[in-house]
Order: structure tokens, then C-alpha cells, then sequence
């Protein structure tokens, strides 16, 4: 991990974007490592504890997805309070709540006690992520964003890389005091985040201006670099919260998103769903589908850094969502009776997934600034992750109604396919990404 600039850049602005990347970004990578194996682990309990429960594909779905509802409510004022109060305490009391939430998932015994839980997960975990974008924003120029987000979100790839196996361990402690193997997945996985909620109290400081871990010059560096991009920045466009919510192009922004949460969050439900389907062995189900999330670890981390060092952010978003749809539409000729072809294809679609977001993300995180960043992203965030309901609700249903993995992936193609074609339409203002250094 390393967010050493160009060598042209001065040697106080290599050394303080050292010391900063590596003191804030593996902290919150361990938190969003957290927040994926706790909001995705459901993917692999499904293997048993939809038939324990007697949950159909269509009411595992939708369970799973109503996470994301819970999550619409308290995004915004979530991330408002974290604008208003600080990251530190306010990204702790995330952290450890939506832990204890997690945990009382391995204690739901029908379909409405499991919607209730996950329901209430979303309202735990709302603000964890714009959160960061924001934090970002407050830390990190803009020339450094897209690589430090690919960073930051590789931990959610690395947790559906370590995830399944350590998940297929947990199961095997089925029958252990009483509990299932799904049981203790949930309670297991919930510690973590707890944890880390601890550590992100200790370990992360607001703003520059208090860090007594920079020496003076790094910080009166920093805090002029900030606040020159910030003046230029609101010089091309000003936003307040009240227009950032009313604004065209952060709707068309959040229609985007939405694609793309609804075909990803469709995958991340069902990978270990399908990859048992192909006829992998009980034990071989999470290595299995861990596979593609290795590949999409390191697309999209490459392709961050391409953003950063061209300063483009459309086509580079666009492109990959025109890749998951072109996957999910060939799963649909290549069938369940070629499961290795139909792996290969599914890991493209996972590595198109992955690499979208580093450089979507820069584009409202340099469009909006101050209050309105935290409302509009959290915004486009919250409503936009609806598709990780939308998705695995339709994926369900298609496949119950159809009988067909292939039929339902299709189903899943058409967000990321019209999202990449409205992107494209929206466009982002260069001068926002042509910022020039302070002294």
C-alpha cells in the first residue's frame, strides 16, 4: 500500500502522504473488512441455514437484501452527525453496534425474525461507508482519492476472499454447545468488527489540524493543500445540502450506483449458492468462491491507480459496468453444464464489479464539499445501495420461477448495463480533477 505521489511532488508532500496513508488507511480497511464479512457471511450460512429454516431463493433474497432498507433510513442522518460531530467516536458506535446486531443473527428461527435482524444490521451499519468517503475527502487530495478508496474498499474484497474458507470452518463447529454451524458463524464474525471499534477510537484523529503525529510543517502542508483544492474546487461549482439533494446529475449519480449495487450485492449473496450448485463439495464451497474475489483484489487496485494517474473518471467507471453486464449476458449461453467456463466468466464479472468503484466515487468526492459531501454521498450511497436489495430479490425469484442460475444472472445485467450508459450521459467536469498544487 503506498500513496507515494509522482516524483515531481516535493518531498514534504511524499513524506506526509506516507505517514498519513499508513497510519488512517489500514485502520479503516480493517473497518470495512469488518463490514463486508458481516453484511455478505449470510451468503455462506445460506448453505445451511436456508434449508434449516426452510427459506425458498426468492425469501432468503429479499431477507438478505432488506438489509439495504434499513440502511436508506439512517444513511444520511448518519453521515450528517458524523460531519457535524467527527469520524472518531462516530464511526465507533457503528462499528460496535452493528457487531452485537450481527451476532443476534445466529438466533433468528423463522423468515420474519430473520428480516427483522437484517433490517436492523442496516440501521447499525448506515454511515460506515460514505462515512469514509468523507473522512477521505478531509485527509487526502484529490489526486490521491481514487487509489486510497481502491485501498480502502480491497478489504471488502479480501473479506469475500477469506470469508468463505473461514466461514466452511465455523460450520464445522455445528452440533458445539447447542449451536449450528450457521449459528456460530454469525456469533464468531461479530467480534471483529467489535474490536475494531475500539481501535478506530485510539487510532483515528479528525483533522489534520490535531494530529500530533504530523510535525507542524506536514500539517500546515496539508491543511493548505485541502483548502486550496477546496476553494478551486467551489469555484467551477458550489453546492449546499439542500441543492445537492434537489441536483440532476447526483440523482443520475445515484441510478448508477443503484446498477451497480444490484447486479454486485445479486453475486456476493449467491456466489457460494451457485458454486454448490456447480456440484463443489460441502468443504471446497468457500475456496471455490473465493476465487474470483482474488482477481478483483488486484484489478481493482490497478485500475484506481490508473484513474488517479490520468485524472479520468467516466469511462474508467463505465467500462467495467459494461463488463459485468457483458459476463452475466454470456453465463446465460455458457450453462451450469460447463462449470469452469462458467467460473471464468463469472470472476470477469466480479472483477468488473470491483474495479467501478474506486473511480466512481471520486466523481462526487470532488463535485460536492463540505456539508453537501456529506449528504449528497451518503445519498448516493444509501439509495443507490437499494439494488443490493433489488438484485438479490429478483436473482431469487428468477431462479425459483426459471429453475436456471444462468436465467437469473441475466437477470441481474440489465443494472450495470443501463448504469455504464447513463454515466456516460452524466459526464464529470475535468476541472474538478486538474486541481493545481499548493506550495
Amino acid at each position: 500500500m503506498d500513496a507515494a505521489p509522482p516524483p515531481d511532488t516535493s518531498t514534504i508532500e511524499r513524506q506526509t502522504m506516507r505517514k498519513v496513508t499508513w497510519r488512517l488507511v489500514p485502520i479503516l480497511m480493517l473497518g470495512y473488512f469488518c463490514a463486508s464479512l458481516d453484511r455478505a457471511n449470510i451468503g455462506m450460512a445460506a448453505t445451511t441455514m436456508s434449508p434449516a429454516l426452510n427459506f425458498s431463493n426468492a425469501e432468503f433474497g429479499f431477507g438478505a437484501g432488506i438489509f439495504f432498507f434499513g440502511y436508506l433510513l439512517a444513511e444520511i442522518p448518519s453521515n450528517l452527525v458524523l460531519d457535524r460531530f467527527g469520524a472518531r467516536v462516530w464511526l465507533t458506535r457503528i462499528l460496535v453496534t452493528w457487531g452485537i446486531v450481527s451476532a443476534l443473527t445466529a438466533f433468528v428461527w423463522n423468515g420474519w425474525s430473520f428480516y427483522t435482524v437484517r433490517f436492523f444490521l442496516g440501521l447499525a451499519e448506515a454511515g460506515f461507508f460514505p462515512g469514509v468517503l468523507i473522512y477521505i475527502t478531509w485527509w487526502f487530495p484529490a489526486r490521491y482519492r481514487s487509489r486510497v478508496v481502491a485501498w480502502f474498499m480491497s478489504a471488502g474484497v479480501i473479506s469475500q476472499i477469506l470469508g468463505p474458507p473461514i466461514g466452511g470452518l465455523l460450520m464445522h463447529l455445528d452440533g458445539y454447545l447447542g449451536l449450528a454451524g450457521w449459528q456460530w458463524l454469525f456469533v464468531v464474525e461479530a467480534v471483529p468488527s467489535i474490536v475494531t471499534g475500539a481501535l478506530i477510537l485510539w487510532q483515528l484523529t479528525d483533522r489534520p489540524g490535531q494530529a500530533r503525529w504530523l510535525d507542524k510543517k506536514s500539517q500546515d502542508w496539508l491543511e493548505a493543500r485541502l483548502a486550496t483544492e477546496r476553494v478551486q474546487q467551489e469555484s467551477v461549482q458550489t453546492f449546499t445540502l439542500k441543492a445537492a439533494f434537489s441536483n440532476t446529475k447526483v440523482w443520475l449519480l445515484t441510478f448508477v450506483e443503484l446498477g451497480h449495487q444490484y447486479a454486485g450485492y445479486g453475486l456476493v449473496f449467491f456466489m457460494p449458492l451457485i458454486v454448490k450448485g456447480l456440484g463443489v463439495s460441502k468443504d471446497w464451497i468457500g475456496p471455490v468462491a473465493a476465487i474470483p474475489y482474488i482477481f478483483g483484489f488486484v484489478a481493482m487496485i490497478l485500475w484506481g491507480y490508473s484513474s488517479d494517474r490520468s485524472g479520468e473518471r467516466v469511462w474508467h467507471a463505465s467500462s467495467t459496468m459494461f463488463i459485468v453486464a457483458a459476463a452475466m449476458l454470456i453465463c446465460k449461453f455458457v450453462g451450469g453444464d460447463h462449470p469452469v467456463i462458467l467460473m471464468i466468466v463469472l470472476t470477469i464479472a466480479v472483477i468488473g464489479n470491483q474495479s467501478f468503484a474506486p473511480c466512481f466515487w471520486s466523481i462526487p468526492g470532488t463535485m460536492l464539499t463540505g456539508t453537501a459531501a456529506a449528504g449528497g454521498i451518503a445519498m448516493i450511497n444509501a439509495v443507490g445501495n437499494l439494488g443490493g436489495w433489488i438484485g438479490p430479490s429478483v436473482y431469487g425469484a428468477v431462479r425459483d420461477a426459471s429453475g436456471s442460475t444462468s436465467v437469473a444472472l441475466l437477470a441481474l445485467a440489465a443494472g450495470p448495463l443501463l448504469g455504464g450508459i447513463v454515466l456516460l450521459l452524466v459526464g464529470h467536469d475535468k476541472r474538478l480533477e486538474r486541481i493545481a498544487p499548493s506550495s
